[in-house]
């Protein structure tokens, strides 16, 4: 059992949508090779393809926060600015 679940849905732009999935798809081998990483899934919404959701499961909130702080985080963040409507990320745990 993890310590930690995320569950991140992402909004992004229509016109950006493309752009946005690709790089969202970068972030998936580098971040399941991280420490501490159980899973690391990306799941798009079949009726909004615009709607993103990542799975993870952490071995600890410090090493998903290491994550977060990470340069391939910070490089997502960038390549993609302007692009995403909404994201809510909720910090989870299993019950």
């Amino acid at each position: 059992m993890s310590d930690l679940t995320i569950i991140a849905n992402i909004q992004v732009k229509r016109d950006k949508l493309d752009l946005v999935k690709a790089e969202l798809q970068k972030l998936i081998p580098i971040t399941r090779a991280e420490k501490g990483c159980l899973q690391y899934d990306l799941h798009q919404d079949n009726d909004d393809p615009c709607h993103f959701v990542f799975v993870e499961n952490w071995t600890s909130r410090a090493l998903w926060q290491d994550h977060m702080q990470a340069p391939h985080l910070a490089a997502f963040i960038a390549a993609t600015e302007g692009t995403i409507e909404n994201m809510i990320i909720n910090e989870m745990t299993l019950v």
